[in-house]
Formats: structure tokens, C-alpha cells, sequence
């Protein structure tokens, strides 16, 4: 198993798999990591094609492939191709996706929210989705778009502000640390959200507790506080409180305040069950930016650190295009 720090970026050859892959190169090239280029192929449609064509499928083909489009991607920087390693994989994509980066220690997912449609769709969309729920290591989730040649210098402009959307749980110190890293590293503002969900409980409604969403908002104001205090006050943060669905009203921030990155938490409530995947992959639809994703495990090894690390979350500026790390504590 590798130890060196290492990017996957899975690859469908649609145009936002190609933008995913142009944020992965940014990113392993200022951080000087591998860069793993994957495709997954359907085994259904290997027999078929046997069947179909005649033509035996090897993995050869589709590596040959694959090369081929990772050569179309970079031809105004060829450089970038003696960086990246390839790799075919055949089966399901997200758990394909995973294994890959369980077994290449894999610091960190570059994937696109969504890429081909039609009969060839191989992967994005749900397999986003289901990567985001079950993922061991941070996930940039990039546009559907391809920007374009992505430069350092172009940091701090394609990302604006920060927002970081937290549910007040142990994990959203995490959050706002990485965020402030973040904003820290790119000179940005940064924004603190919190959601407040209508109640739901039939008892509750029946009660019409006086004063009920107003205690809420205290409550959740307070929280914010205590997050706000550990960010610099150069750094301009903001702390909101709105009501409504966490994902559509999170959607809306980011596009009021016109942020380019995201940075959210990956994890369940006991009660409710699974983790929230779904939540930030929600929003990653409503609102197309960049969205960082934290899983349960890279808070808890961060967490017990004094520092974080840039070798254990190399993502601390993936928005940002291979923008400089943070330094010390974030």
C-alpha cells in the first residue's frame, strides 16, 4: 500500500469529469502529491460489448482510453501528464471509487457532482451521493462545468468567500477550523451558518409552545458565538441563523453572499441514523460551487491534534486551485 500522499480523481470523459480533473492536477501539483486518474467500466457493458462487436475488451483498451482524454485535458499544459497515474477498475463505480482509495491511501477525492447522461452514464450523480456517505477521506465535489486552465493566482477569485454551514455538533469545530485554515491561506471572509428545521413532532404542534422557535434561534445564536471566537477578526466572519430546510437555505447563502467554496461535515445523528451525505450532496446540487466534505474519521484524527495537518487533509485548499496551505493552527 502507498504512503505517499495521493489524489484520486475518478474520470466518465464528460466535460465535468474533465473540470474535476483540472481542480485534482491544480491540487497535486502545489501540494507535489500523485495524481490517480480512474474510470470505471460497467462489466455489463464489457460482455456486450464482446458480444456486440466482437472486439475482446482488456483493460488495456480502456487504459488507452483514458490516456487519451487525460492528454486532451492537459494539452495546454503537458506537464501535468508525467503526474498522473491511471488506473481501470471494473463493477459498481462508488464502490470501486472507494476501494481504490482505501487501497492507494488516497488523502483526497476530486469528483465531479454529476457527468454523462444517457446510456453511458457511468458514473456521478448517485454514485456521488453514495461516495459521500461512505467515504474515509475528504471529498472535493467540483461543478459540472470544465473552467478551464486553472492558476494559482486564480485563487482567490474564483473562490470569493467561504460559507461553512454547521449543525452545532462536535464536528462543526472541525469545520470552522478548516474553513478559517482556508480563509486564512486565501485572504477571504468567511460565513457560519446554521439551520434551523421546522419542528416536526406531532406533540410539540399540538402544544404550540410559546416562544419555541425564539429560544431555538438563542440557543443556536450562542453556539455560533463560541465557533466565531476562534476565527481572526481580519477575516470578516459572519454568523447567520435562518430557519428552514438545511440544504435549500444553505443553497441560498452560498448564492446571496456568491461564495465559491463550501466546506462541509460528513456525518449522522445517532438518533436519525446514516450519515448526512445526502444533505451536502442536496446542495451541491442547489448551489453549484465547490464543496469540501469532511467524513467522521478525518475529524476525529484531526481533532486529536494540535494542529491540522496539510499532509492528513491535503484539501485545505483545493478550491482554491493549489493555493498556498495554512500555516499553524486553523
Amino acid at each position: 500500500m502507498s504512503v505517499r500522499p495521493s489524489i484520486l480523481c475518478p474520470i466518465d470523459y464528460s466535460d465535468a469529469s474533465a473540470g474535476a480533473l483540472r481542480y485534482a492536477a491544480a491540487i497535486a501539483e502545489h501540494f507535489m502529491t500523485r495524481l490517480i486518474v480512474l474510470t470505471v467500466e460497467d462489466p455489463l457493458l464489457t460482455v456486450a460489448m464482446d458480444l456486440g462487436t466482437g472486439v475482446h475488451w482488456t483493460r488495456e483498451v480502456s487504459a488507452r482510453e483514458m490516456k487519451k482524454f487525460v492528454a486532451g485535458v492537459f494539452r495546454d499544459n503537458p506537464a501535468t501528464l508525467g503526474r498522473c497515474e491511471h488506473e481501470v477498475a471494473v463493477g459498481k463505480p462508488p464502490v470501486e471509487i472507494l476501494r481504490v482509495a482505501r487501497e492507494q491511501s488516497c488523502d483526497l477525492i476530486v469528483m465531479s457532482s454529476h457527468g454523462l447522461t444517457g446510456a453511458r452514464k457511468l458514473f456521478f450523480g448517485s454514485t456521488t451521493e453514495r461516495v459521500l456517505r461512505e467515504t474515509t477521506v475528504p471529498v472535493l465535489v467540483t461543478p459540472p462545468v470544465n473552467p478551464g486552465l486553472v492558476h494559482v493566482e486564480d485563487a482567490r477569485r474564483l473562490v470569493g468567500r467561504i460559507v461553512v454551514p454547521v449543525d452545532l455538533s462536535a464536528a462543526s469545530l472541525h469545520q470552522t477550523r478548516v474553513a478559517t485554515g482556508l480563509a486564512e491561506a486565501l485572504h477571504l471572509p468567511l460565513v457560519l451558518v446554521h439551520v434551523i428545521e421546522p419542528v416536526k413532532s406531532a406533540l410539540l404542534s399540538r402544544l404550540h409552545l410559546a416562544g419555541l422557535d425564539s429560544n431555538r434561534r438563542a440557543v443556536a445564536e450562542e453556539g455560533l458565538d463560541q465557533l466565531v471566537e476562534n476565527i481572526p477578526t481580519h477575516l470578516r466572519p459572519e454568523a447567520l441563523v435562518v430557519f428552514g430546510d438545511p440544504a435549500e437555505e444553505a443553497a441560498k447563502v452560498v448564492r446571496d453572499r456568491r461564495a465559491g467554496l463550501v466546506v462541509m461535515g460528513l456525518h449522522g445523528s445517532p438518533v436519525l441514523g446514516p450519515r448526512m451525505g445526502s444533505v451536502t450532496y442536496r446542495m451541491v446540487c442547489l448551489s453549484p460551487t465547490l464543496v469540501l466534505a469532511l467524513p467522521p474519521e478525518a475529524v476525529e484524527a484531526v481533532e486529536t491534534a494540535e494542529a491540522v495537518d496539510p499532509q492528513v487533509v491535503p484539501a485545505l485548499a483545493p478550491a482554491a486551485a493549489g493555493a498556498s496551505p495554512p500555516r499553524g493552527r486553523s
